[in-house]
């Protein structure tokens, strides 16, 4: 596969291809038809077929993670039939499975791990093939307003658009369910209900009913669903339906409504009316958009598009009405009605759609694509051709924005379709695609089964304004801060040159919104930082610092939530508030004089609570021991932890960690953190406190940083002398692709295979980042050491390659509330998997 320029000026090309290592011809094949997916947690969900020696079909889906192509967990579906349908939910935690005999099943992860799943939960029209699914909607909607993107607050940026839920439970929490339609015209809902109990309902659309052979599912604010039905002729109509859903003495009951229909364009003309005899594809713009609708006719050889909108019009009315009753103002009969947007030329024959998830908003973008902000990739629908072409086109005017081929030479744009020659064979073509959360990456399963990834443009029709690109993906990156959704395919486009850029603009937006949001946000605005510096050499030691400052902030937070207060009517603030405080407040370098202003009986605890948090405690010391004696290196910003000595909130936090260390030593002694000293009588942690302060002093205050006076660099300088500076075990050396794919060349990948790929960014040989072969692994969460070569199984990120053991070791409340922090996702907060015992020759393996 390559590609080529495109002359049109937006882009795509190839960032990575996996296929089969052995694809052989009588066990795997491509299943019939080729269902695809992609959830908001960058995780792709596709379809297989795996046929046995005695012809048997065994239903193979697919699960891999977007930065671990190869790493594909395959799921054996226990589906009777061939899959028509996938379909994740808001959260990318779950999934929908649905097969041409009427089954459906839910997918969760088991453990909250990528590679692990399993199906509890599913409902069945027997008999009935599903020709669409989706999850109800849960009310949820967040507006992108391009036009204000340079605006200072986010919520100017992204807006809460008022939409309510499919369907509510006492109190508005939206009920969670899904939807299908059948091949019959029967509509089937399934509510999850709190006690995990499945309340299902079959309702016909309407009451003649007729072979569906293509259905789509959309909402409406209002809490209604909209279905579109075709029979795949395109001689007869497309029918509309409203599905109104509710629950009725603890049964699920449905409603439907027949909407106004219409018919293709293509088959009103005289010219066209025989030329185009079947539908192939029928889909609603969005979920959420049910005024929408994109519908492609086809041929043997060719296609055309349409663009449909349903908008309200006036009803005219008669002369003689109109003199017995005039019409006034607003009491204008009105009705719904059905226009076409926009249609294309012949083109060469569609073989797959994708549509943008990107919920922007189009109050002022409908059909003015002349101008040049409107060329943006969420604006943009994929279409796939039987030629193995991909064209990005504008959802609402059909105008191609971009152009990717993939075949030996790239053909004019303007040459028609019906005049191309034909090869030989059939030309590998597209199946199945999907567009990212952000509609920066297209995704396409082939007739192969092979999958390609392929970047869209951020900047479409703007390849050389550097500033366009930059800000589409600072505008982006702020979107999936917001909304938590996974930013990989964001990085795709991040140059090395950018990322100082990006990770300065993203800050100086960050400190523009208002101290409520910068808290909620405050540890996604850290991994988003990681993983761009990452990106480059130049940045790569500031991930330690990036991950350190995260893994700080979750032990402080989890240290000061296990303070109680003496007495239950206290006054408003926690313990952990005052400590705060009074370490802020008292500058005193004796750490004894500090401990002696607070209250300490509020830091009293159980001592097997305190013996098991020993190795965090451990973590604490030995982190302040290593910035402090780095602090004469600090001209060497290659060096991790060389932030920290300029952020005085960082330090501060270590104060008064340092604090609480210290009254907790004197309740349970072995709690402490172990130094190896030089002299027995010395005190470690006062002369650690008060070094700390000194430093902390320089920058505490906002504006500009002091330099450290000369005395305590030269005591800093002292300290190797005095106490053995301990080896920090830094994260690992993530093992992921995107660091990879900067140069622009695609990478040939096999599915199963992990690959010898290129040295990164990352890998550089920096001071502490790279670890011997046969040195201790460690369990980078609870800061225990699994020996050189681990026999525990252990759960790996699939971003930033954190490795922790999958069962806890230790009973202790206070270590599960810890870990119960990183149940779901890892610090960085990407999605795990869980692996066997760790190799020795290959480290981590990190699997999705």
């Amino acid at each position: 596969v390559c590609d080529f320029p495109d002359p049109l000026g937006g882009m795509m090309d190839l960032a990575y291809v996996c296929e089969w290592e052995k694809w052989p011809k009588s066990t795997h094949c491509p299943s019939v038809p080729l269902a695809c997916a992609w959830s908001c947690r960058n995780l792709i969900a596709f379809t297989t077929d795996l046929r046995s020696d005695d012809q048997d079909l065994t239903r193979v889906i697919h699960i891999l993670d977007t930065e671990h192509p190869w790493d594909l967990h395959s799921v054996a579906s226990e589906h009777s039939e061939a899959i028509t349908c996938l379909e994740w939910d808001q959260s990318g935690s779950r999934l929908l499975s649905a097969d041409a005999d009427g089954q459906i099943k839910c997918w969760s992860m088991a453990d909250h791990l990528a590679n692990s799943w399993e199906s509890s939960v599913g409902s069945l029209v027997e008999g009935d093939p599903i020709v669409a699914l989706s999850w109800l909607h849960n009310g949820v909607k967040l507006a992108l307003h391009v036009e204000k993107s340079g605006a200072s607050s986010f919520g100017e940026k992204f807006s809460r658009v008022k939409f309510s839920p499919s369907l509510t439970l006492f109190g508005g929490k939206p009920m969670e369910g899904w939807i299908a339609v059948t091949v019959s015209g029967l509509v089937t809902v399934s509510l999850l209900k709190p006690s995990g109990q499945v309340l299902t309902s079959t309702e016909s659309l309407c009451r003649l009913r007729g072979r569906v052979a293509l259905a789509d599912i959309a909402f409406t604010g209002g809490g209604n669903i909209v279905v579109a039905t075709a029979d795949g002729s395109s001689a007869s109509p497309v029918q509309f339906y409203k599905v109104c859903v509710s629950v009725v003495s603890e049964k699920c009951r449905i409603d439907t409504e027949i909407l106004p229909s219409l018919f293709m364009r293509c088959t009103t003309d005289p010219n066209r009316k025989d030329k185009f005899p079947a539908i192939t594809h029928l889909k609603f713009l969005a979920r959420d958009m049910s005024e929408q609708v994109l519908l492609c006719a086809s041929s043997q050889t060719s296609s055309i598009v349409e663009c449909w909108s349903l908008r309200k019009e006036g009803l005219p009315v008669n002369n003689i009405f109109q003199q017995i009753s005039p019409v006034v103002g607003d009491k204008q009969p009105m009705i719904l009605k059905w226009r076409i947007l926009s249609a294309t030329n012949d083109l060469d024959r569609v073989s797959a759609v994708a549509l943008p998830k990107l919920p922007i908003s189009l109050t002022n973008t409908d059909l003015k694509v002349a101008s040049d902000t409107q060329f943006y990739p969420g604006l943009g629908l994929a279409l796939a051709f039987h030629d193995g072409s991909v064209h990005i086109v504008h959802r609402l005017s059909l105008q191609t924005m971009a152009v990717f081929y993939s075949s030996a030479a790239p053909r004019p744009v303007d040459e028609p379709a019906i005049k191309r020659p034909r090869t030989a064979g059939p030309a590998v073509h597209f199946k199945a695609m999907q567009l990212s959360w952000t509609s920066l990456a297209l995704v396409g399963i082939d007739n192969y089964g092979k999958l390609s990834m392929l970047r869209i443009s951020p900047s479409m029709g703007h390849t050389l304004d550097v500033n366009l690109a930059l800000r589409h993906l600072l505008f982006l990156l702020e979107y999936c801060m917001v909304t938590g959704y996974d930013w990989w395919d964001i990085l795709l486009h991040v140059q090395p040159s950018m990322v100082q850029s990006l990770v300065e603009k993203l800050h100086e937006e960050y400190t523009r919104q208002n101290a409520a949001l910068q808290q909620v946000l405050s540890t996604r605005i850290l991994a988003m930082k990681a993983s761009l510096c990452r990106l480059s050499p130049c940045t790569v030691a500031r991930v330690c610092d990036y991950h350190t400052k995260l893994f700080l902030i979750a032990i402080s937070s989890t240290l000061k939530s296990l303070l109680r207060p003496h007495f239950l009517n206290t006054p408003d603030k926690s313990p952990g508030d005052r400590l705060t405080e009074i370490c802020a407040k008292i500058t005193d370098v004796d750490i004894d004089k500090v401990m002696i202003n607070l209250k300490t009986e509020e830091f009293v605890l159980d001592m097997n609570t305190l013996q098991a948090l020993q190795q965090l405690l451990q973590w604490v010391g030995d982190f302040v021991l290593y910035l402090l004696a780095s602090l004469p290196n600090q001209g060497s910003p290659l060096r991790p932890g060389h932030s920290f000595l300029r952020d005085g909130t960082s330090l501060g936090v270590l104060r008064e960690l340092m604090v609480v260390i210290r009254i907790w030593g004197l309740l349970k002694p072995s709690c402490l953190p172990v130094y190896t000293a030089t002299s027995d009588t010395q005190d470690s942690m006062s002369l650690l406190f008060r070094l700390l302060t000194k430093l902390w002093i320089c920058c505490r205050d906002e504006g500009p940083a002091s330099e450290p006076d000369e005395a305590l660099v030269d005591e800093c300088c002292l300290l190797p002398s005095q106490l053995l500076i301990p080896s920090l075990d830094w994260l690992p050396v993530s093992d992921g692709l995107v660091s990879r794919l900067q140069p622009k060349q695609p990478l040939r990948l096999h599915f199963g295979k992990a690959p010898t790929l290129p040295g990164s960014a990352t890998s550089l040989q920096l001071d502490g980042l790279i670890r011997a072969p046969g040195q201790p692994k460690i369990d980078h969460l609870r800061r225990l050491h699994l020996g050189a070569y681990p026999t525990e199984e252990c759960k790996a990120c699939t971003r930033c390659g954190c490795v922790t053991m999958l069962k806890s070791p230790n009973r202790t409340t206070a270590v599960k509330q810890w870990e119960q922090r990183w149940i779901k996702n890892c610090l960085c907060g990407g999605p795990r998997g869980g692996c066997g015992p760790l190799s020795p020759h290959r480290g981590p393996t990190t699997s999705s």
